[in-house]
Parts: structure tokens; C-alpha cells; sequence
């Protein structure tokens, strides 16, 4: 399996930010580790076009991001302050989903070490994300005829209003999303199918909903390609989730959604999105066991 990695481009932050850049590095180096994930291939992505970007973002956002013109607002409604690193790393984050894309539709499955971006919206970004990784992914594969009915696949805690956003009112790609209800972003869209949890639910809640909910939004459409926006923020421990999903119902969850895609015959291409657990080793931790059940689906997929 291909795995495509952005750590280098390095984003340059405040002390005291909260967001953990720190958990991309440790997660490629722990990739590296771990002897039964040593068959999964690394690659840099090119970064995204200016083309690939204007096809799902408003071309003066783009443009006032790429020449450092965005007001004071905006960029404090991103999170990050701005700086030539942030659009190329932004860029190239992009760019790994497009190239997951494309090596999910050859391999089966694919991963992008960052990315799941979901709170950009056309004109704007929000809460760490810049591009919406995922929609500008689609858009692409759609724009070459690689695929054309994609479904994006949301477990990340905090809702993919972005997402929603982007592709309201268009059915060649169907938003699935399950999320915090109390939790970030407190306006929220309106997905295709969107499940809503409580504060505090854990692995049994969570799982019931993902699976009375899931498998009826594969069957919808015959969808040739999903986008997976994962997350480890619905972890126990994670200071902004809200939830209470272990270790194990997490990767029960990662289990569920690429078995559920693979007997559909739906490659799949994820992306990490959140985690802010105190504890780095426990974002790394979950991300990693997401990397090695795609790269089994994977394995799966190349001997059927």
C-alpha cells in the first residue's frame, strides 16, 4: 500500500499553539518502525495546483491565502498564522489526498499521513483547516474521470461542515458524517446523512449508530470511490472530543468502515484529520492502527 507523508514542509508555530504538529513526524517515524507496516511505501505528493484548488475554492480566498493578503479575521478563524510554509504545507496536504485518491482506485486503499481538512468551506477556512482536502480530492478525480460517485466518509468528532457546505445539493458525491453534537463547529451544516452523538458517548453508542447508519449510505449510490476522514478525536483522552471511544472501539470503528467499503468492491482513500490527546503517543497510536487495517484491506483487495 502507498502512503503519502508531508511532516518535512515544516509549519513554523508559536510555542504555545495548541494544535500538535508534533504527531505527523512521530507517526511517519513510528510507520517506518513497525515491522509489520514496513511494507507500506512512503511518497512525497506534488503539491495541489492552483487549478485543483479553484475547482472547490473561491478564487479570491486562493488568491489573498497564496499572496498573504487574508484579513486579520479570517486567518484568526483558520487558527494558524500566516506564512509562505503554511500555504505550501496547506498545498501539499492537498496534494497527498489526491495522490491517496489515485493510488486507492489502482491499489484498493491508500493513505494520506495528514489531510482530513473538513472545516474549509468555499470561501473560507476554519479551525486549522485551510483547503478542504477531501472536496479539492474529489473534484480532481471527477475532473479526470477517474471516479465519478464518491462518497466522503466523516468519524472525525467535530462535523465536516465544509464538506457539507461544498457539496450541498450535488449528488455525484454523498457526505456521511458522524459527529459531537455539542461540539465544534457550533453552527452546523447539513450533510446527506448526518448522526449526530451525544457528549461522553463511547465504543458501544458509537458503534451501534455506525453501524445502523453506514452500510444503508454505501447502498444509496453505487459509489466509486470513498474518501475517509478518520480522526483519533473521539478518543477518551483527547482534550477537544468530548467522547469517550477507547483504543479498541476505535479501531473497531477503522474495521467497520473499510470491511463495509472493501465487500462493496469501493476503494478507499484516507486521511488522519484530528486528534489532540495530551498524550501524543495516543494520536500516533491511533492513526497507526488506521494505516495498518488499510494497509490489510489493501492486502485483501490485491489477492480477491
Amino acid at each position: 500500500m502507498r502512503a503519502f507523508y508531508t511532516d518535512h514542509f515544516v509549519l513554523p508555530l508559536p510555542d504555545n499553539h495548541r494544535f500538535p504538529m508534533a504527531k505527523y513526524g512521530r507517526l511517519r517515524e513510528r510507520l517506518i518502525a513497525t515491522a509489520d507496516l514496513q511494507h507500506v511505501e512512503l511518497f512525497v505528493p506534488e503539491a495541489a495546483t492552483w487549478e485543483e484548488l479553484q475547482r472547490v475554492h473561491d478564487v479570491t480566498y486562493v488568491a489573498a491565502l497564496f499572496d498573504g493578503n487574508l484579513d486579520r479575521g479570517s486567518m484568526r478563524r483558520i487558527g494558524f498564522p500566516w506564512s509562505p510554509g503554511l500555504v505550501e504545507r496547506s498545498r501539499r496536504s492537498v496534494g497527498a489526498t489526491i495522490a491517496a485518491c489515485h493510488a486507492a482506485l489502482e491499489d484498493g486503499a491508500s493513505v494520506n499521513l495528514a489531510g482530513g481538512t473538513h472545516h474549509a468551506g468555499v470561501r473560507h477556512g476554519e479551525g486549522y483547516c485551510v483547503f478542504n482536502d477531501a472536496a479539492v480530492a474529489a473534484r480532481a478525480m471527477q475532473t479526470k474521470e477517474h471516479a465519478q460517485r464518491i462518497i466522503v466518509i466523516d468519524c472525525d468528532v467535530h462535523q465536516g461542515n465544509g464538506t457539507a457546505e461544498i457539496f450541498a445539493r450535488d449528488e455525484s458525491v454523498f457526505t456521511f458524517d458522524i459527529y459531537g453534537d455539542r461540539n465544534f463547529p457550533f453552527t452546523k451544516a447539513e450533510p446527506d446523512r448526518g448522526i449526530a452523538l451525544p457528549d461522553g458517548s463511547g465504543d458501544d453508542a458509537y458503534l451501534q449508530a455506525l453501524t445502523e447508519h453506514l452500510p444503508s449510505a454505501l447502498n444509496a449510490r453505487q459509489h466509486d470511490l470513498a474518501i475517509y476522514v478518520s480522526g483519533a478525536d473521539p478518543f477518551v483522552d483527547d482534550k477537544l472530543g468530548r467522547m469517550s471511544l477507547t483504543k479498541a472501539g476505535l479501531a473497531e470503528r477503522d474495521r467497520f468502515v473499510l470491511e463495509n467499503c472493501r465487500e462493496r468492491g469501493i476503494p478507499v482513500a484516507v486521511t488522519m484529520a484530528g486528534g489532540y490527546a495530551e498524550n501524543t503517543d495516543d494520536i500516533v497510536d491511533i492513526h497507526l492502527t488506521t494505516i495498518r487495517l488499510a494497509a490489510q484491506a489493501a492486502a485483501r483487495e490485491t489477492v480477491r
